[in-house]
């Protein structure tokens, strides 16, 4: 639970997000899955809004996986079956990036190339075949750099795939309208308050600072949207040999917030720091308090269209967790759910991009279906290999607690496909 002084008011998206699954069940009595329902295809919901209707949702990863079109292949996953296809892809369409970021956790796997147009074009096409109910453009690199990016994102809406974005938000402008018609949710990485900033973690190739083309442009999307647009702020600091401090952002998270409630953003997302293996990097306690003064007062901002959302490494870091995350489980319950297509290798998840053991096959050789029917997603022992504070964590666990003797739950209607 947070630390701070205003633990009682302090927003965390997984309590608010289990807090509505609890509400909507006391106020209907909601369908039992059977114990031994054999698994069903999943059906994607053509009724389901373009946006998440709360947007605390959409960190409530373990809430996810309790509804009504997931929960079947949920359970399958969790009597170690596997399935016709993954829920939802996390697809890399290039590798290349207009900035160059000095604490960027994806530099290893940096321009290597891109999916050709042709390629990501027909695996558009494949994955509207498949069970695949959502596809997140991310990387890697930056997804709307990508020539043939307009056409993927057509393919995947008009066959009611839902899609979201992580941008570096530059080039926003030359894809307005299938971002604001098409997309679910929108999330710029942003990291900053201002412009004196940005440049210090986002500098770009070119020399000058994007900032105020990433503001506009966002401002831009916010007028148009029709799904969600979030403003992600990575908690970073820069030190030198001799350990003394060269740059932080830290000073700027109220800053940052207060300029994502003016932009137009439906929330605002503090993360924290990592090191190249994923890692938390733990933070003194003046660093911790700095953050929670910020955050306490953005909470005054917050009301039904701006909401402040925490990443559960931030929380980790703020209560003083271990960077080491112990792990029982040997199999990730996730990677059978949901899986990473990049131009060099097909992955297990984002987490381990780039690492061969857990790389499941190239999809530049091969078509998605006939990929994951030879794909072994269990090749990651998370207790050995996901020794980090990983994101999917309290997913496997509730998974795995259906694997048990009493495998009927409760469930919700559909709210969010991004599991």
């Amino acid at each position: 639970m947070p630390t701070d002084q205003n633990a009682e008011t302090t927003y965390n998206a997984y309590a608010h997000g289990a807090s509505v699954r609890a509400a909507w069940l006391a106020g209907r009595r909601a369908p039992a899955a059977p114990a031994e329902a054999d698994p069903v295809p999943v059906r994607r919901s053509p009724g389901l809004p373009l946006a998440t209707a709360q947007v605390a949702d959409n960190l409530d990863l373990v809430g996810k996986i309790y509804q009504e079109s997931v929960y079947p292949s949920v359970l399958s996953v969790a009597r170690g079956g596997r399935l016709d296809s993954p829920l939802v892809v996390d697809l890399d369409p290039t590798t290349v990036c207009d900035l160059a970021c000095p604490e960027c956790i994806s530099s290893n796997v940096l321009h290597h190339g891109q999916l050709s147009k042709d390629r990501i074009v027909e695996l558009a096409e494949e994955l509207t075949r498949t069970g695949v109910r959502a596809v997140i453009l991310i990387g890697g690199g930056e997804p709307l750099l990508h020539r043939a990016i307009d056409t993927v994102i057509e393919t995947l809406h008009h066959a009611g795939i839902r899609i979201g974005l992580v941008t570096n938000g530059t080039q926003i402008h030359r894809h307005i309208d299938h971002l604001a018609g098409m997309l679910s949710w929108v999330r710029v990485s942003v990291d900053a308050g201002t412009e004196e900033t940005y440049p210090l973690f986002r500098p770009s190739r070119g020399g000058r600072s994007m900032f105020p083309l990433v503001v506009r442009n966002m401002r831009l999307l916010a007028e148009r949207k029709a799904g969600r647009l979030g403003y992600s702020f990575l908690l970073m600091q820069r030190f030198a040999a001799d350990g003394s401090l060269e740059a932080s952002n830290y000073e700027e998270v109220y800053e940052a917030g207060r300029l994502a409630k003016e932009i137009g953003c439906d929330y605002f997302e503090l993360k924290a720091m990592l090191d190249q293996d994923h890692f938390t990097v733990n933070q003194d306690e003046r660093s911790i308090d700095l953050v929670n003064e910020q955050w306490q007062r953005l909470e005054r901002l917050q009301d039904d269209s701006f909401h402040l959302l925490r990443s559960s490494n931030w929380e980790a870091v703020r209560q003083g967790a271990d960077p080491h995350q112990p792990k029982e489980y040997t199999t990730c319950a996730v990677a059978e759910l949901r899986t990473t297509v990049t131009p060099t290798g097909v992955y297990v998840c984002p987490y381990h991009r780039g690492n061969d053991k857990a790389r499941i096959g190239d999809i530049r050789e091969t078509s998605f279906a006939e990929l994951w029917r030879r794909a072994d997603t269990s090749v990651i022992d998370p207790s050995t290999d996901c020794r980090f504070q990983c994101a999917r964590h309290a997913t496997n666990v509730a998974v795995g607690e259906l694997a048990g003797p009493d495998r009927s739950a409760a469930l919700v209607p559909d709210f969010d496909p991004f599991i």
